[in-house]
Order: C-alpha cells, then structure tokens, then sequence
C-alpha cells in the first residue's frame, strides 16, 4: 500500500505530459488518373496495389492515329515555311523590278527634260521666222509631247509593280498567320501524341484498377485510383486536450495493422473548429433538448519515418500519443540518476 501511492504520483506525472486518443485515420489525397485522349488501350503495365514511382507508365494508348496526325500537322508546318520563302522570293524579284522602273523613270524625265529644252528654244526660234525653225519647232513639240507620255506609262509601270509589292506583304502576312496557326496545329499534335503514355506524376499505389488491354478509352473516363506517398493522420482529440497542443510537439504512432510498430511523428496543425462543424449537416444545437457534449477536433500529425516495406493507406486505424509537456517527468529524472 505505502509503495501504490508513490508508483501511481510517478504514473500520473509521467502521462500528464501526454494526449492519446484512439479516433486517429491515416488520410490522404487519393484521386482518378483519367487519360487526355481516347482510343484503345495496348499496355496496361501495373498491377491493383502496386508501388509506381514518378514517370513509371501506368496504361498506354494506341498512337496511330496521333502519329499520322502529328505528321501531317508537321506537313502543314513545313508548307507554310515554303510558302513564307516562296513569297519572299518574289517580294526579291518585284523589288529588283522596282529599282529597274526606277531606273527607267529616270531616263524618262531626262529625255523629257531635253526635249522639253529643245522644243522652247525652236519655238522661240519660230518667232523669229528663221528658216526651218517652224518645222524644228513642231518636230520637238511633238517630241516632247511623246516623252510626256513615255514618263507617265514609266510613272504607272512604278506604281503598278509597288502596288504588287504591297500585295505579297499582304500575301506575306497571312502566310505568317498561317505559319503560326500550323504550329499551334502542331504542337496540340504532339501533345495529343505524348497524352497516349498515361504515367504517374508523383510516387504512390496504384488502387481499384480497372484499365485492361484492348480496353477503349475515353478522355476523363477513370483508369485507376491512386494514393501518393504523401499521407498523414487525423487524429481527433477531445477539445478538452487540446489546452497545451501546439504544432510541432512530438507524437508516438501505433499502428493497429501493425501493432510491432512504432513510428514516431509531429503534430503539423490543428483544425480550427469542430469536425462536426465541417459536416455536410452541422449539429442545429438552437433547440431546448440541448446536452452538451465534448466535441473531437481533428489534429494533423505527420510521420516522420514512415515504412516504407509495408502498405499504408487512407482509413488505416492508428494511435497517437503527443508529447504536450517538455519538460521531464520525475520517473524520467529518476531514470536519468539511475
């Protein structure tokens, strides 16, 4: 009797310094994994329950029709580039064109210049009645009035070859647009084509299988479940415990399916606010039967060496036992002395 009342004061200083509860999940995102494209699946490559990594392949779909497509989108691409160049082309043979009518222009108005000279001096000779300067004066006259004319056919042969250099910018900028469209057209090709490898984007278990070779599939039809490693507990603690939990205090992890086990963890946060509250049908507690009851918060903890040579997996049953107190219990200052 004398030796109960110290054993229970050490028991009870050294669990003080816990909070347990039994009403502890393990939890995690689990989802779908659906392909982007359809058609008939040719290799299913894992198996219900397996272990992928990132990049592993879980189901692939025939690419046939996604290579043809690829390759005539990479077609349109390569015609658009040689339409760009074809015009191109031309735009270099129109501006040559261009500097030549120019040239010609030139060469017009000189002549024009001269004959215009020769036709006011013979005119002004005619006044004078020399002999011959009257017909001189016609003969220049008439001159000058065919270089007038050559210079206005050179004027609209300019404009005529500049209007078509204004033309095949036109041309060039749709051929651009063209272009760009063809590589848009493209680069959806080729992601059609890689969409046809369906693989896991992070590491996890491969759940509810349901994929099979032969298989036609459609784009958001699901494939498989899947778990990532990425997983953590709900512990649901009385509210009543939650008086000196904080996150980071360390936790004792149990585990029912493996009872030989204990991993150790760390509290990350705490819930702000009843799981109740969070429900689908919060409790209505506005009525005159009202009873108070103890309500549980979920707690988020975190393993901090999970196993990893045994499947863990959402709704697992565990128990958590977080340190709430540093401070070393008598029995641990009796046991440091000893």
């Amino acid at each position: 009797m004398l030796l109960a009342l110290p054993i229970g004061y050490l028991y009870w200083n050294y669990t003080s310094r816990f909070e347990s509860t039994e009403d502890a999940y393990i939890a995690s995102r689990q989802f779908a994994i659906a392909p982007e494209v359809s058609g008939y699946l040719t290799a299913v490559p894992v198996t219900d329950n397996e272990h992928v990594n990132a990049g592993d392949v879980i189901a692939r779909i025939d690419d046939r029709t996604y290579r043809a497509a690829l390759a005539q989108a990479q077609a349109q691409v390569t015609a658009a580039k040689a339409n760009i160049e074809n015009i191109d082309a031309q735009m270099a043979v129109q501006q040559a064109q261009i500097a030549a009518d120019e040239a010609q222009l030139s060469q017009q108005q000189a002549a024009l210049v001269f004959a215009q000279e020769q036709a006011a001096r013979y005119q002004y000779l005619a006044k004078t009645q020399l002999a011959g300067s009257v017909q001189s004066a016609q003969q220049y006259t008439s001159q000058m009035r065919q270089q007038q004319a050559a210079v206005e056919s050179a004027q609209a042969t300019l404009k005529l070859a500049q209007r078509q250099v204004e033309a095949l910018k036109a041309q060039r900028d749709s051929a651009v647009a063209s272009l760009a469209q063809a590589n848009a057209q493209r680069e959806q090709a080729q992601l059609n084509l890689s969409y046809t490898t369906v693989t896991a984007d992070q590491p996890g278990r491969i759940v509810q299988l349901s994929a099979a070779v032969g298989q036609y599939a459609q784009p958001g039809t699901d494939l498989t479940m899947f778990v990532p490693d990425d997983i953590w507990i709900w512990a649901n603690f009385k509210e009543t415990q939650l008086d000196h939990m904080r996150p980071g205090q360390p936790v004792t992890i149990g585990i029912d399916a493996y009872p030989e086990r204990k991993i150790h963890g760390h509290v990350v946060s705490v819930q702000p606010g009843s799981g109740t509250a969070f429900s689908l049908l919060p409790v209505q507690n506005a009525t005159g039967n009202w009873v108070k009851i103890v309500q549980r918060v979920p707690v988020k903890i975190v393993m901090d060496n999970p196993p990893t040579d045994v499947a863990l997996g959402p709704g697992m049953s565990v128990e958590t036992s977080t340190r709430v107190n540093p401070n070393p219990s008598l029995y641990e200052q009796l046991k440091g002395w000893l």
